[in-house]
């Protein structure tokens, strides 16, 4: 079975975004929806790492909120930046964030996080997994950078994945 449906909640997601983007819920819909959701993840069977070990998987809930928060004040942040400064007046740069995580799901999962908060976006990562280069749009200090990094997102992931 788990050949056939190697990953069964990525089956039922591909169904219903598919039924999500026809706006329609009828039989043929349906079926193609889920005729995709099963053949999609079968053929890219091969192409996919094996599951990543959750350590803590309810502390994703935490880290979903606290992710959810801060995109939502980083919105607002934004906003006034760029209805009320100046472009000369913006210190954006680029800082470079050293990193504790090992596991490529967690740094993952880090990446995107950074990138999906408005103003900040992970621009590169060392080759040894390191450090990741952060683009940050308003970047007063630095180090408040990483330490905000480390403190609600490394720190949070570590405990999921490590």
């Amino acid at each position: 079975m788990a050949r056939f449906l190697p990953h069964p909640v990525l089956t039922v997601v591909i169904a219903l975004v598919w039924l999500a983007l026809v706006n329609t819920v009828s039989a043929g819909h349906l079926l193609l929806g889920l005729a995709l959701g099963v053949g999609i993840p079968w053929f890219t069977q091969d192409y996919w790492p094996g599951h990543p070990r959750l350590k803590r998987p309810l502390k994703i809930v935490e880290y979903g909120l606290v992710v959810a928060w801060d995109i939502l004040v980083s919105n607002v942040q934004v906003a006034y930046l760029v209805l009320f400064r100046r472009g000369e007046s913006l210190r954006s740069r680029f800082v470079s964030v050293p990193l504790d995580l090992r596991t490529p799901e967690a740094v993952t999962v880090l990446a995107g996080t950074i990138t999906l908060t408005p103003g900040t976006v992970s621009a590169d990562l060392a080759a040894d997994g390191g450090a990741i280069l952060v683009h940050c749009l308003e970047a007063d200090d630095p180090d408040a950078v990483v330490a905000g990094i480390k403190q609600r997102y490394e720190r949070r992931l570590k405990e999921i994945f490590e």
